[in-house]
């Protein structure tokens, strides 16, 4: 089942507990957001209601007792995005409440059996796949009708070998 607009909205608010995102793309290309990370790579300065209405959703999840929760997946090094998701985007999702790990992949010495594919969990049990085309364009999103039990594997590896982005962070330029 696809889901967007307001089943989309439906289906994400509905978690209990924990709403968890796997991201493993390089580059997000959101026709949202390109006017912002044209203006980051121009060196303009972030504007100051910078992802305002997100923090707020999180803000709100964090204060019904819920938690909100990703890993990125990244390489060095980083994207064009990348760098903007870090300087940013990624530290007001983390002041508004959500708990945001960085998983570096770049020598792979792991050998971690993760999925490429984008994903959302919710409460352990409700996936919800984000399809992108190869440039970061994204198709649609999918409601997983099969057995959760890969995802929780993926995210119990995920968590195990990512840093939380704060320590992730230091010493990069950004």
């Amino acid at each position: 089942m696809l889901l967007d607009g307001d089943g989309w909205r439906a289906f994400f608010d509905a978690f209990e507990r924990e709403a968890w995102r796997f991201e493993a793309q390089p580059t997000y290309t959101m026709p949202k957001e390109q006017e912002n990370v044209a203006r980051f790579l121009r060196g303009e300065a972030k504007p100051a209601n910078h992802n305002a209405s997100w923090h707020e959703r999180v803000r709100s999840y964090v204060d019904s007792g819920r938690s909100i929760a990703r890993v990125r997946i990244v390489r060095q090094p980083l994207t064009d995005y990348q760098s903007y998701q870090f300087a940013w985007g990624i530290p007001g999702n983390i002041n508004a409440g959500e708990d945001i790990r960085v998983l570096d992949v770049t020598r792979d010495d792991y050998g971690l059996p993760l999925t490429g594919q984008d994903w959302w969990m919710f409460d352990e049990n409700r996936i919800a796949h984000l399809n992108f085309r190869a440039d970061g364009t994204q198709i649609n999103r999918e409601v997983h009708e099969g057995d959760p039990a890969p995802y929780r594997e993926w995210k119990r590896v995920a968590l195990e070998y990512a840093v939380p982005f704060k320590e992730y962070v230091k010493g990069l330029d950004l």
